[in-house]
């Protein structure tokens, strides 16, 4: 769904109180009292939600693939994240700010929709499945307040402003609680399709709804629950691997078979800024951490395989070393990638990136990226069933190998032995969650729920060449939350108490 540009810059203006430049009818504006009126206007509307997952702080700007930085996969010299992996993070940092800002304006936008959705004469059967598109993002836009801060105020109404300012934080559970409520309205409804096609495409299917919710029940320990949902993903027959791991987010790919949820761009009107993560800025420096975590050919660490030379490191390796990181040495677009091209860690980041190996490309301007950041994909379902259903029953599903062997065989590796024990497959699976989602900003979030963060966020950092770069400290148990914005609670004293550790 490469949304029109028009349509989306139309509704921010129109709610946010600005002037339509495309008004039909004799005002300066629209206000909620005169704009539900008609169909076409309801779609803009619904547009309008969607638009706020391109907002930085959410999937946009740099985000997510700046929270890589903020676990032992990569580095960044400065900002945010740099501040926070020091420990010099505050209730002032910005990034807090912005994701607990923008969250708040994607549940504003998702909010009035459904307050007034109602009142549109329209096609009923197309208003309850835009009514369900809308659950499934108000549950994203919920679940950095669920997941990140631990609680806050849970609004369901339209906006108002002298009704809602002063609300004090509801917690945690209580957000889980409507996340999954939204999630099971949205499938229970039954109008979710499971694909679209034309310009439709891209929008809220009923597998997006049900690997989402997987997605929570997972983060939330809900070990049965999450494998069950996963599997109702797999039981749809409608989602495979793509057959190329680098191809699969080429921007001629989007949209394919292996994708459940994007988030849709649209150059010029609608970019990113993830290719600022090569050359001159890096903005996500891969570390050797990551880097020397990559199986041999064989399956087997580096430490151990007869496959691996230290003379030359990055050959016979697991593929997908160098279908997501560059490597001194390599070929990428259209060139040798040479030593201290990548002065930070000597590594740069591949996926999400609009280059190839063999094709030379002149450098894109900042901002000026256009694809899609992909929300959910198949491999994480399947990723999800095998870690849910290993620490709900143990490892003796045959299921749970075929859905991890599927990702092997795609990547070109050997099988999974299959005479782990819950606690070995466990490690295993963790292990090739962070291969195979490495660059996606997904490790931040399970070494957070992993409960290992404390472990692998303290200590040194080096390069390439063994050099330290950064020390990191991980203030356990105040780190595995973000604060309460010191904006936000100086405009609502009732946002206290402040999560533990950060001060008022």
């Amino acid at each position: 769904m490469k949304k029109s540009g028009i349509i989306i810059l139309f509704l921010s203006l129109l709610l946010s109180g600005c002037s339509g430049f495309l008004d039909t009818e004799p005002s300066d504006k629209y206000i909620q009292d005169n704009y539900w009126q008609t169909q076409e206007r309801a779609a803009a509307a619904l547009n309008g939600v969607y638009a706020s997952l391109m907002n930085s702080g959410v999937y946009g700007g740099v985000n997510p693939l700046i929270l890589e930085n903020v676990t032992p996969n990569a580095y960044h010299y400065q900002g945010d994240e740099n501040l926070i992996v020091t420990g010099r993070h505050n209730a002032a940092t910005g990034l807090f700010n912005t994701t607990w800002n923008r969250a708040y304006e994607g549940i504003g936008r998702a909010n009035n929709f459904l307050g007034n959705i109602d009142r549109v004469p329209m096609d009923e059967a197309l208003k309850k499945r835009y009514i369900a598109e809308v659950q499934f993002l108000r549950a994203v836009y919920y679940f950095p307040l669920w997941n990140l801060f631990n609680g806050a105020p849970l609004i369901l109404d339209p906006t108002d402003a002298a009704k809602q300012e002063d609300l004090p934080r509801n917690s945690a559970d209580e957000l889980l609680t409507q996340i999954l409520k939204d999630l099971d309205e949205a499938i229970l409804a039954d109008v979710l399709p499971k694909s679209y096609s034309g310009t439709d495409k891209g929008r809220v299917t009923i597998g997006a709804a049900l690997a989402f919710k997987a997605r929570i029940l997972l983060y939330a320990g809900k070990w049965s629950e999450a494998a069950n949902t996963a599997q109702k993903v797999i039981d749809l027959d409608v989602y495979s691997l793509f057959p190329g791991y680098r191809e699969l987010f080429y921007l001629e790919n989007e949209g394919n078979d292996e994708v459940v949820f994007d988030i849709q761009y649209k150059y010029p009107e609608f970019c990113h800024s993830f290719d600022m993560t090569l050359d001159e800025y890096n903005n996500v420096a891969p570390l050797p951490d990551l880097v020397n975590d990559y199986y041999a050919i064989d399956g087997l660490p580096v430490e151990e395989s007869d496959k691996y030379d230290p003379l030359n490191p990055y050959e016979n390796r697991d593929p997908r070393l160098r279908q997501t990181v560059i490597v001194k040495g390599s070929l990428f677009k259209g060139k040798t990638v040479t030593e201290g091209q990548f002065p930070r860690t000597g590594y740069g980041q591949k996926k999400y990136t609009v280059y190839k190996d063999d094709e030379p490309k002149a450098t894109i301007r900042a901002g000026d990226s256009e694809l899609n950041y992909i929300f959910i994909r198949y491999a994480d379902v399947l990723l999800m069933y095998a870690e849910a259903k290993n620490e709900a029953d143990g490892p003796n599903d045959p299921k749970i190998y075929e859905c991890l062997n599927k990702i092997r065989d795609r990547a070109g590796m050997p099988h999974f032995r299959e005479d782990l024990s819950r606690e070995e497959l466990r490690e295993e699976i963790r292990h090739e969650r962070r291969i195979e989602l490495a660059g996606e900003g997904f490790y931040f979030y399970d070494i957070r729920r992993w409960k290992i963060a404390h472990e692998v966020m303290t200590g040194n950092v080096y390069n390439d060449e063994g050099e330290k770069i950064e020390s990191r400290t991980f203030d356990n148990p105040r780190d595995y939350l973000w604060p309460v914005p010191s904006t936000a609670i100086q405009e609502n004293p009732n946002l206290r108490p402040q999560n533990e550790g950060y001060g008022i």
